[in-house]
């Protein structure tokens, strides 16, 4: 799509009204509106901040629980997959100022404005104020820190993720010295920010992170 004249417009693009692309319009030249984010485009910018093997791991987690709660609320499944892919962006080189060095460089590499947006706020109760307000905010602020419960749940089981279940999970939820570096007061705030059951999305995430499980390291153990 071309368009020119004026000062600053959004278009929303293809059947997802909530996916749009803002750019400043030139008098001058044409303007292209780009599509979302995309799963090759978040690869590529999350290898130009990320070398640690663990990093992408949790990346490649959190995009697959992102894409089965995609799936639960009729979304774009790999527009959302792509958003958890890079939800962490900056954390290898600003650990301690996460989130900080994320909306200008993403911009910079043209990122569209609902796309960083919800990356910002998953870090709400740590380093933003951007408040989660869509489900896709809502989902991935939570399935950030669930996925770890997942994931460390998985890994002490034979099968890993291949049998693994919600009552088990559930489990290590409740015991705090479990993977205690994970924050259960933020996972059961986002569940109810989405208005769900944790049990049901402990089930989204398990199945999303199952499609990925060999990735994760996380299948049965041999």
């Amino acid at each position: 799509v071309h368009l020119t004249g004026g000062d600053f417009f959004a278009r929303r693009l293809w059947q997802f009204p909530a996916r749009c692309v803002i750019m400043r319009k030139n008098t001058e030249k044409e303007v292209i509106i780009m599509p979302g984010l995309t799963m090759e485009t978040a690869r590529q910018l999350l290898a130009t901040t990320t070398t640690e093997d663990h990093l992408f791991e949790h990346a490649i987690g959190v995009s697959a629980a992102m894409g089965a709660m995609a799936r639960h609320f009729g979304a774009d499944e790999e527009y959302w997959k792509a958003v958890g892919y890079l939800h962490d962006y900056d954390y290898e080189q600003f650990p301690e100022e996460h989130l900080h060095h994320t909306a200008e460089p993403l911009r910079e590499a043209g990122v569209d404005e609902e796309s960083i947006r919800a990356i910002l706020s998953h870090g709400r109760e740590f380093c933003t104020d951007v408040k989660p307000e869509t489900y896709m905010e809502k989902s991935l602020f939570t399935v950030d820190e669930l996925t770890g419960l997942v994931g460390a749940t998985a890994r002490m089981r034979p099968g890993g993720l291949s049998d693994l279940e919600v009552s088990s999970v559930k489990k290590k939820f409740k015991d705090k010295r479990f993977a205690a570096k994970i924050d259960r007061a933020v996972i059961q705030q986002g569940c109810d920010m989405l208005g769900m059951d944790l049990a049901d999305v402990i089930g989204l995430c398990i199945e999303g992170m199952r499609t990925e499980m060999d990735a994760l390291g996380l299948g049965p153990k041999e």
